[in-house]
């Protein structure tokens, strides 16, 4: 009896978060950009915003890759409703941790899975809530400084020194702040088929 090859893994994101927590779980994968709009639609949640790109993010590059198991995820900072995006600039993250100071944020992060080749779609979301301190100018800008998380949603690196910003995070999959929520990964990864401990 002959045993088929497992399929090839595919992150689809270019993130280096994304790409060292995927290491984690010791399978061989590749990297894809997947070359997607990110624009919020018009009155777009954050969580719909989130789950929408992860799911994306994947089909995109499956349709490059059809018979890859291809892993989409984005996530979107929602500070009252309002998406917090990857700042890019010195000025929107110092701008953002204003904002943010004192207050309970959420952290929406999708992750999807897809497999052309085998009809295999399906997606899920964690919500992570983190409680940021009262920051003075002096912490935001001392912070920046030192990290320059210009390309995290809402400028704040938990697993950096962005922890030092940080009162209480609620969470049931602590990867997810991170930017990829590993214990629904591991769900829609076996469901998709994979044997995580071979």
């Amino acid at each position: 009896m002959t045993t088929l090859a497992p399929r090839p893994l595919i992150l689809g994101s270019t993130s280096v978060y994304r790409k060292e927590l995927l290491s984690r779980l010791r399978l061989a994968f590749s990297t894809v950009s997947p070359e997607v709009d990110e624009t919020p639609l018009p009155d777009e949640t954050p969580r719909a915003l989130a789950c929408r790109l992860a799911l994306a993010k994947a089909n995109a590059v499956a349709a490059r890759h059809p018979d890859s198991i291809v892993i989409g995820s984005d996530q979107v900072a929602d500070l009252h409703g309002s998406p917090l995006g990857k700042p890019g600039t010195h000025e929107r993250a110092r701008e953002q941790l204003r904002r943010m100071s004192g207050q309970t944020v959420g952290f929406e992060t999708a992750v999807a899975v897809v497999c052309l080749a085998t009809g295999f779609q399906q997606s899920d979301l964690a919500s992570v809530r983190v409680t940021f301190r009262t920051l003075s100018e002096t912490d935001i800008e001392r912070y920046l400084l030192a990290e320059r998380p210009y390309d995290c949603a809402g400028s704040a690196k938990s697993e950096g020194l962005g922890i030092a910003l940080l009162e209480a995070i609620d969470s049931d999959d602590p990867t997810s702040l991170v930017g990829l929520p590993l214990i629904r990964t591991c769900r829609l990864l076996r469901a998709a088929g994979m044997n995580l401990l071979p």
